[in-house]
């Protein structure tokens, strides 16, 4: 089980899932395909039921109860897809043995470095064995780490028939990172009373609670004019996009936030004098603050059309998801009873608030109560993720204690 772990992983890392905000199709690229077709494969070497892939990339499986009495049915679900900031092709983990607590060059031709300087926690994982990227790639521990652990967990109780347990669903999504994970998503197909994503971050990491998000889509339609003979001529569309930005509150940005505050974020800006896209995610824990800061880029927006002209700004604001804690707080003794596996396998529990979101906040939405667990990685999204193999394998340890205490009443 130990090893198998970081062989998987290393092997669901090289395979391309880099999903595709643009692209209108489910999943949003076939590529994802190729790690789902993997996955069916070794899950019919499992000897696992009712293992299906179906036409939008959703991969799911039973685990049949070995035992009489009566068990809730729990899930497990993982996202396939890798984030689209970074590439995900060629990934070539790096594996760094016995850390040291110093510099980890990971691209020597590229002065690209892991240093703890940068990235302190890294010292809390000295004399621990690192997968790093090679400075060029992401290491798709977000979510492949997930899989692997879950993987793992499922191989070790059909190799162990004597460990009793209940019916255990497994279920793999695609383009979570472009938050569609959960839209074909079918709950009663998937046949859980409750569920676990495992596509937490470090070590210990315990969470029910996430944003509430929304996402805005601007247009800007400027007027553009030979520059010579521009005044009161001229609309410019990049100006007005700007001058948008400087409405919303300053001190409300990703890089000024923690915890419980929210963010407003300037995910695209491109245009020209003619014409400019804007894109924004919106996002807090709170949903009257949430609520609030749609109303302020509304407000914004409205003020802008006002000064330059009706329909010189159009924007399509969306929700995406909401907090999970409404839907988990009721079921809390799903919480619980992860708090305490981690506590018998040795790994100190931090419950915190999600700043982000995961398929189970749409999914505690959808009638399936869904809490996140550690996958175990760090800098998720970029060429200085890394994650520690320990981590991993307790990760393991932790799904197989779970599925023990449940099996134990």
């Amino acid at each position: 089980m130990i090893s198998k772990v970081e062989d998987r992983f290393i092997r669901y890392a090289k395979i391309d899932t880099k999903s595709d905000p643009e692209s209108e199709t489910c999943p949003s690229t076939k590529k994802q395909l190729h790690l789902a077709k993997e996955l069916v494969k070794e899950l019919n070497g499992f000897g696992l039921q009712n293992i299906s892939l179906d036409k939008n990339g959703y991969v799911m499986a039973t685990l049949p109860a070995n035992t009489d009495r009566e068990i809730p049915v729990i899930g497990f679900i993982a996202h396939m897809d890798t984030a689209p900031d970074i590439s995900g092709k060629g990934v070539e983990p790096k594996l760094v043995e016995n850390y040291d607590g110093k510099d980890i060059v990971l691209n020597a031709k590229k002065n690209i470095i892991l240093s703890p300087k940068d990235f302190p926690e890294l010292t809390n994982y000295i004399g621990q064995d690192l997968l790093t990227t090679d400075g060029t790639t992401l290491l798709g521990a977000d979510d492949k780490a997930g899989i692997a652990e879950i993987m793992s967990a499922i191989e070790y109780l059909v190799e162990n028939p004597e460990i009793p347990h209940g019916t255990i669903k497994i279920g793999f999504t695609p383009d979570e990172e472009i938050g569609r994970g959960a839209d074909h998503f079918d709950v009663e197909k998937f046949g859980a009373n409750f569920a676990y994503t495992m596509d937490g971050g470090e070590i210990g990491e315990l969470e029910y609670e996430n944003f509430n998000a929304s996402m805005a889509k601007i247009t800007i339609q400027g007027r553009n004019v030979h520059p010579g003979t521009a005044k009161n001529q001229m609309i410019n569309s990049l100006m007005i996009g700007m001058e948008l930005n400087a409405l919303l509150p300053v001190n409300e940005r990703p890089e000024y936030t923690e915890n419980y505050e929210g963010f407003f974020m300037l995910m695209s800006f491109k245009g020209t004098v003619e014409e400019t896209s804007m894109m924004y995610i919106i996002r807090d824990h709170d949903m009257d603050k949430f609520k609030n800061k749609n109303e302020i880029i509304q407000k914004a927006v409205e003020y802008m059309n006002t000064k330059y002209g009706a329909d010189t700004i159009k924007m399509d604001l969306k929700d995406q998801y909401y907090n999970m804690k409404e839907k988990v707080e009721p079921v809390k003794h799903i919480v619980d009873r992860v708090e305490k596996a981690m506590i018998e396998v040795g790994v100190e529990p931090k419950i915190k608030a999600i700043r982000g979101g995961t398929d189970g906040s749409r999914l505690s939405y959808m009638g399936l109560p869904c809490p996140n667990i550690f996958a175990g990685g760090h800098n998720f999204h970029g060429r200085y993720e890394y994650i520690p193999i320990q981590s991993m394998e307790k990760a393991v340890k932790v799904l197989l204690k779970l599925i023990e205490n449940y099996a134990k009443g």
